[in-house]
């Protein structure tokens, strides 16, 4: 009784859906917090914006998110993208925001930032990126939804794009968060079930630039949601489940239009030596245990060395074998976990391939942050 209590009473809330909201509009407000998690709030306009641009900057209490200390704790948020709300309808909207402390410079864990300043001065390159999101859903009390309770399902192997009763979990969650990203407008191109039972992934892209991020974060809030109302939890844990169980990844799908011209192998080969120099840093933004995964097993590379191959899942980083026979198209880094921050994975991809960029440095974005846990851990602390 316990478990069925916490999922949500849609069908006493669609007739409160139906009601007139005499021509006012909600804007959800949608916000990467201290732990790399989602919160939003909520705020009523008078009218539906005609762009991000239109909206007004709001604030939240950043002390409880873990983004500012108590003594100065307002953050601001400011709009950047928005997208149809396919819970509301209607004329209601769903607003990707930016976090900004209050000395007017980006919050520490206002990595969209960067990213986008590293973007917009390499945008010449006209780099795309698909990134594959895989993750796993879990009941109540935190293990893998359909698994026998304090046991385990048969042996990978039945599950990888599987159908049937035994074979899949949770397809109703999958399928109503398709169709809620495809109302939303995310440009999500496929979904299918992973390895590991109850693991699924679903492809966002291409999409060009700073796009990406802001749409792979909005179909995670989109999933976070949907999972509300089946009971379930989502985990994007790199190994959710310890021993001979497949990890979650963030693979992630780059070119430029060098790369997609003809000899773009060229430049894919390029920028195969420029990721083996920065494999330290890379590794520092792609995801939090993300050694738990990358073991050399599990279509995983090692940790700590970088390597490619033509159609290998055993590298860092897999070039198509289309690609190779064709002589351009795209690379995929097979390195970043399931939980990794898409803003940092493509602003480290365009600096390292590109160069860095004053006012920018993904990597001492990252120290930047940790400090600021420390500080408000501190002052939490503080009697």
């Amino acid at each position: 009784m316990a478990e069925t209590s916490i999922i949500s009473n849609t069908a006493n809330l669609e007739k409160y859906l139906k009601l007139s909201q005499k021509g006012k509009v909600i804007a959800e407000y949608v916000w990467v917090d201290g732990s790399n998690g989602l919160r939003s709030k909520c705020k009523t306009l008078d009218k539906k914006p005609e762009s991000y641009k239109d909206l007004p900057e709001w604030n939240f209490d950043g002390s409880s998110t873990g983004q500012a200390p108590g003594e100065n704790s307002d953050v601001y948020l400011r709009p950047v993208a928005i997208y149809p709300d396919p819970f509301r309808q209607g004329d209601n909207i769903l607003v990707m925001c930016e976090t900004w402390s209050s000395d007017g410079k980006p919050n520490p864990y206002n990595f969209r930032h960067d990213a986008a300043v590293v973007m917009e001065a390499h945008k010449a390159h006209e780099f795309w990126f698909g990134l594959e999101q895989e993750y796993t859903l879990l009941d109540f009390t935190g293990w893998p939804y359909g698994w026998p309770k304090g046991g385990f399902p048969a042996p990978q192997g039945p599950y990888y794009c599987g159908v049937g009763t035994g074979k899949v979990f949770c397809r109703d969650i999958v399928e109503a968060h398709y169709k809620a990203c495809l109302y939303a407008n995310i440009n999500i191109s496929g979904t299918n079930a992973e390895v590991m039972p109850a693991q699924w992934e679903y492809q966002v892209g291409p999409c060009e630039g700073i796009d990406l991020g802001d749409q792979l974060w909005m179909s995670r809030f989109l999933l976070h949601r949907v999972a509300e109302e089946f009971g379930a939890k989502v985990t994007f844990a790199p190994k959710p489940i310890p021993g001979d169980w497949n990890g979650a990844g963030l693979h992630t799908n780059v070119s430029t239009k060098e790369m997609r011209a003809e000899g773009g192998m060229k430049y894919i080969e390029q920028a195969m030596e420029k990721l083996a120099s920065r494999q330290k840093e890379h590794m520092a933004v792609y995801g939090e245990d993300n050694q738990l995964r990358m073991t050399g097993r599990h279509e995983t590379a090692s940790y700590d060395k970088f390597s490619w191959g033509v159609a290998n899942r055993g590298s860092s980083v897999r070039v198509p074998r289309a690609c190779a026979q064709e002589g351009k198209g795209y690379f995929e880094d097979r390195r970043p976990a399931s939980n990794a921050d898409p803003y940092q994975i493509t602003g480290i991809m365009v600096e390292t391939l590109c160069g860095m960029v004053e006012g920018a440095d993904m990597s001492k974005k990252v120290a930047d942050a940790e400090e600021v846990i420390l500080e408000t851990v501190v002052n939490v602390a503080k009697p």
